[in-house]
């Protein structure tokens, strides 16, 4: 199949090697011309595991191209994908202006019949929105071409964003007609040899899908992060909680992993518009609300268990960040709960020795640009060194199994917070070291000064 995409994120980029990986001919547009000359130059502009062999290998077989030219892809593509990103707005709703940019564009200047399908994550009734918006353009240009609007959540993982689109556990496609499920069943036929986990329906439940498996996902996290709150003040450990819980098959373990609060692209940003959809239609959701509420304060509890250890004022303090991005194996720091706990510790005069296996570029260029009291280190126990304690954020692979003793010897006192709760306590404790953990109550765990 010849297609078209819009959009060289996270999203857009992945998907197009994937599909070009199948046998089809794939154009990636952006509007960013450095983007796309990188990627024209053999680079890659964000860091995802596999992505980059997967691109050169399709690029090389002159599968996959790029450009900032949406009427050049359009001159051969049957099937365009809207993969663009839908900010929050100021109000939490999902910003559409790129969508719907493109779909102008589409309307422009298609050729023949197209299918627009929907990758971008997008509130229920956007699919309206997309053909109104084709449909004035190809008015305006006295065209009767015909197209087929279709809605196609993407449910890839940062991290294993590669491997979710090259063998996905369901693909959810929302159509409107019979040609458009054809041609849909056809795309994906190849991803899907051994499961039968294509699962069609109505457009408004399409775009309903994803939206209610991230804020699910997102509710998880919250109600055992509210546990976790729970069991410091009664005494209890989430640790153990966690485990007596997740063997209820009904329950399970995913997701229920106590931790200093979720970030990432999709589900602030997804919760919050969900939130403002349900408002827009009358109704307010209390639960969502609750997780958002929830989230935000858990994203300062490492810097209040520092605060409540050091004090208020900690000028002449410095302390080790570990892990910048908002979860391991990417560099994506949107969202991130590093970017809080930093912000909460420096604005009280504290200085952070940072590292981050990925994201330092992002850090230093964007998230904590500006920001003096930040130093950046090219290895975990450099940062460790004259530093008063260890913030642990990101549970990178590479932190599970530290030196214990090189960390105590470069560290100015034996003191760790671990924000995933990534060590054993009993074992810290026979180390020496005053280990903090999220969730875990002084009769669990005890220490003295």
């Amino acid at each position: 199949m010849k297609i078209a995409i819009v959009g060289t994120g996270y999203v857009g980029l992945v998907s197009g090697a994937c599909f070009a990986d199948m046998g089809n001919d794939v154009w990636c547009v952006d509007t960013n011309e450095k983007k796309i000359q990188m990627l024209k130059e053999g680079g890659i502009p964000i860091y995802e595991p596999g992505l980059e062999e997967i691109v050169q290998r399709n690029v090389a077989a002159e599968r996959l191209r790029f450009t900032t030219s949406i009427e050049e892809a359009l001159k051969t593509a049957h099937i365009c994908f809207i993969a663009v990103g839908t900010p929050m707005g100021e109000d939490g709703s999902a910003d559409l202006h790129y969508v719907l940019e493109v779909a102008k564009n589409i309307g422009r200047y298609m050729v023949r019949h197209m299918y627009v399908v929907d990758k971008s994550t997008v509130p229920v009734g956007t699919a309206k929105k997309v053909r109104s918006a084709i449909q004035a353009e190809l008015d305006a240009r006295g065209s009767d071409l015909d197209f087929n609007v279709i809605s196609n959540p993407e449910f890839l993982k940062e991290g294993t964003a590669v491997n979710d689109c090259l063998m996905p556990d369901r693909v959810v496609v929302g159509v409107e007609s019979e040609r458009a499920d054809k041609k849909m069943r056809e795309l994906y036929a190849p991803f899907l040899r051994s499961t039968e986990n294509l699962i069609m329906m109505d457009i408004a439940s399409a775009e309903m899908t994803k939206y209610t498996a991230n804020s699910m996902l997102a509710t998880k996290i919250s109600f055992m992060n509210e546990i976790a709150n729970i069991c410091e003040l009664v005494g209890a450990d989430v640790n153990k909680v966690r485990l007596g819980i997740g063997s209820d098959r009904r329950i399970g373990y995913h997701f229920i992993y106590a931790g200093c609060g979720y970030g990432g692209s999709c589900f602030p940003k997804d919760v919050q518009a969900l939130i403002k959809t349900s408002k827009n239609n009358g109704y307010t959701p209390r639960i969502l609300t609750a997780v958002e509420d929830v989230n935000a304060d858990q994203k300062k509890v490492i810097s209040k268990k520092v605060v409540a250890r050091y004090g208020e004022d900690l000028k002449g303090k410095t302390f080790a960040a570990w892990g910048l991005a908002f979860k391991p194996d990417t560099d994506d720091m949107r969202c991130s709960a590093a970017i809080v706990i930093i912000d909460e510790l420096t604005k009280r005069g504290a200085k952070i020795h940072a590292y981050d296996p990925k994201a330092e570029r992002e850090a230093r260029e964007c998230y904590l640009k500006g920001n003096e009291n930040v130093e950046y280190f090219d290895g975990k126990y450099d940062a460790l060194k004259d530093c008063d304690a260890l913030l642990l954020i990101t549970e990178w692979k590479e932190f599970r199994s530290p030196d214990f003793d090189r960390m105590i010897e470069n560290l100015r006192a034996p003191v760790i917070f671990d924000g995933r709760n990534q060590y054993n306590a009993e074992e810290m404790k026979e180390y020496g070291i005053e280990y903090h953990q999220i969730g875990v109550g002084k009769n669990a765990v005890e220490w003295s000064e």
